[in-house]
């Protein structure tokens, strides 16, 4: 065999057996949940219905993320959760308030994941990014939203999850997410002008 024919053999042995690993640095997953809202103080409000109601709206996110770092039993992944909420609603006592709003939230974060090749991941997550809110544009009991244009605020993610080793490049996650952003506009005062959206789902994640 000649060097020129050795070469080109190690060469393609190293990728047969490099490329699986370097296979695993991307993820791209996908989740389906529910997001959860604290009643807020309206301020102003009757006082037999004082806080601004919110519902359980179903909530998807398309998460993409790659392995930037290792180390012996942890790694960092840097990931860009883009969760969207299409139908959250609202209730307030008068009618000032519209009847459900959209969300979407876009935080490139920094994940920590806990022994990553293993069978059983846990990890953490925290960055930021935007959020905007797209409110209805008619009011819960009839009538016009003056503010129907939507608004666009800052958001602060933290986020805890387990990833479990399914078949082959796929697990299976739960995830809990708290997303800190800004209110939306709803035509009221309220006591914050902040909100905290919990977002609890579950999904599939495929490593490529």
């Amino acid at each position: 065999m000649s060097l020129k024919h050795l070469t080109i053999g190690v060469v393609l042995a190293v990728c047969t057996f490099a490329a699986p690993v370097a296979a695993q640095k991307n993820e791209l997953s996908g989740s389906l949940g529910r997001i959860f809202i604290s009643d807020r103080g309206i301020i102003g409000a009757p006082s037999f219905d004082p806080n601004l109601r919110y519902g359980k709206g179903l909530t998807f996110e398309i998460n993409y993320a790659r392995r930037l770092m290792d180390g012996p039993f942890w790694s960092i992944v840097g990931e860009i959760p883009f969760v969207a909420n299409l139908d959250e609603d609202i209730h307030a006592a008068q009618n000032v308030v519209p009847g459900d709003y959209s969300t979407i939230f876009v935080t490139p974060s920094a994940r920590l994941n806990l022994f990553p090749e293993q069978g059983v991941t846990p990890w953490v997550s925290f960055g930021g990014g935007f959020s905007h809110f797209g409110e209805n544009p008619k009011l819960e009991f009839g009538g016009t939203n003056p503010f129907k244009g939507g608004n666009t605020t800052g958001v602060l993610q933290l986020g805890i999850g387990l990833d479990v080793k399914l078949i082959g490049r796929f697990r299976v996650r739960g995830e809990a997410r708290d997303f800190w952003a800004g209110m939306p506009k709803f035509n009221v005062n309220t006591t914050s002008s902040r909100q905290h959206n919990i977002l609890v789902a579950g999904g599939i994640v495929f490593r490529f």
